[in-house]
């Protein structure tokens, strides 16, 4: 794992370095799919600078990225990186610096190492499975809040699905009376990550791509908190739904809103 992860520290670094060099400094920002969802010049040059640190030490690894799909080279391998480049393009699009590369390594299926970069505030969050996470190679673990009522929550919402958006926006209503307040951050690697490190107590949002949430996933158990769907089920990263707390105030949750949220 000591190979794996100083391999992923670097595509996070050469990813992170590309984003910095566009940053601020766009020509031209494209759609993909709807007019809000972006992408730049910055998520497919950082997507080919990440695969191209990965396949210059495992030229047989696969490779899953939100920008050119599922990639195998010169036969199988059992390990699978699972990378966006870029997450959080609309914040990175309009100078908001809430933006990350997020990398997660899967191994026969299971995910074995995660990291999630912010190159802008120079925060690398970093976990193997069994071996906690750390920020900056100082171990991290969630906040102890207690109940909802203590509790600064965060979620998103879909783009390009009218009738899910109102679905949110419902849901939110409900949250926001129990907590301290409701964010929405445009960037669930970090909403994960900022779980696991205590900034945030609980994130939750349908409508993921498993490049958004590898690697944040492991971030949080392996800091101590908890991740499940929404009715406290086994997550998956190719699942539809994510709810990470810092297990401390997550059956409440479920309790709380799981039929709102279903």
């Amino acid at each position: 794992m000591s190979e794996i992860t100083d391999v992923l520290i670097k595509a996070l670094e050469a990813g992170g370095e590309v984003l910095m060099r566009h940053y601020a400094a766009l020509d031209s920002i494209e759609t993909k799919g709807s007019a809000k969802n972006l992408v730049t010049v910055a998520d497919k040059q950082s997507e080919e600078a990440i695969k191209d640190v990965i396949w210059s030490h495992f030229p047989n690894h696969s490779i899953l990225g939100e920008e050119t799909g599922s990639h195998a080279l010169r036969g199988s391998s059992d390990f699978r990186w699972i990378i966006d480049p870029l997450d959080g393009t609309t914040n990175y699009a309009h100078t908001m610096p809430l933006f990350a590369v997020s990398i997660g390594v899967e191994f026969k299926g299971e995910v074995v190492a995660g990291g999630v970069f912010n190159p802008y505030y120079k925060e690398l969050f970093l976990a193997e499975r069994g071996s906690g996470a750390a920020l900056n190679g100082t171990p991290i673990r969630p906040s102890r809040n207690a109940t909802l009522s203590q509790c600064l929550v965060v979620t998103g919402f879909p783009y390009d699905t009218p009738e899910v958006l109102q679905r949110c926006l419902s849901e939110i209503g409900k949250v926001l009376t129990h907590v301290h307040g409701v964010l929405r951050l445009g960037a669930a690697a970090l909403d994960l990550c900022y779980v696991a490190c205590g900034r945030l107590d609980v994130f939750w949002q349908r409508n993921l791509y498993p490049w958004d949430t590898a690697a944040g996933w492991l971030i949080v158990e392996e800091a101590g908190g908890k991740v499940t769907d929404f009715t406290g089920g086994q997550f998956s990263p190719f699942g539809n739904e994510v709810l990470a707390t810092n297990g401390l105030v997550h059956e409440e949750f479920i309790q709380s809103f799981g039929n709102a949220l279903r």
